[in-house]
C-alpha cells in the first residue's frame, strides 16, 4: 500500500500495482540520467512543462528503483501503463511533488 508521507505513488503497470518512491539515491540517479545540475533545476523542468516522454520514463524508472520494485526498470519501455502517456506523466509529476512536499 502506498504511503504518501514517504512519497509513495502507485501506478498500475501491466495490470499490476507498483509502488514507486524517489529516495535520495533514486533522485541522484535521476539527476545524472537527465543531465541536470541540481534537484531544483530538475523540479523546475517539470514545473515549467519542459519535459519529454524520455524524462517521464526516467522519473518512473527511478521511482521503481526507489520503491524497491522487483520489476526490472528497463521493462517499463515496453510495458502497458494505466492511463497511457498522460497517466505516466501524472505519476511522474506526483513522484516529484511528493519528494519535495509534505502531504497536507
Amino acid at each position: 500500500m502506498a504511503n504518501p508521507w514517504r512519497g509513495d505513488v502507485t501506478l498500475n503497470i501491466n495490470g499490476s500495482p507498483q509502488v514507486m518512491r524517489l529516495t535520495l539515491g533514486a533522485l541522484a540517479g535521476l539527476e545524472a540520467a537527465l543531465n541536470e545540475a541540481s534537484l531544483v533545476a530538475l523540479v523546475e523542468r517539470f514545473e515549467q512543462g519542459r519535459f519529454s516522454s524520455a524524462d517521464v520514463l526516467a522519473v518512473l524508472k527511478a521511482g521503481l528503483v526507489g520503491g524497491g520494485c522487483s520489476m526490472n526498470p528497463a521493462e517499463l519501455d515496453h510495458s502497458e501503463i494505466e492511463g497511457g502517456p498522460m497517466g505516466a506523466a501524472r505519476a511522474a509529476a506526483e513522484l516529484i511533488a511528493r519528494a519535495f512536499v509534505v502531504p497536507a
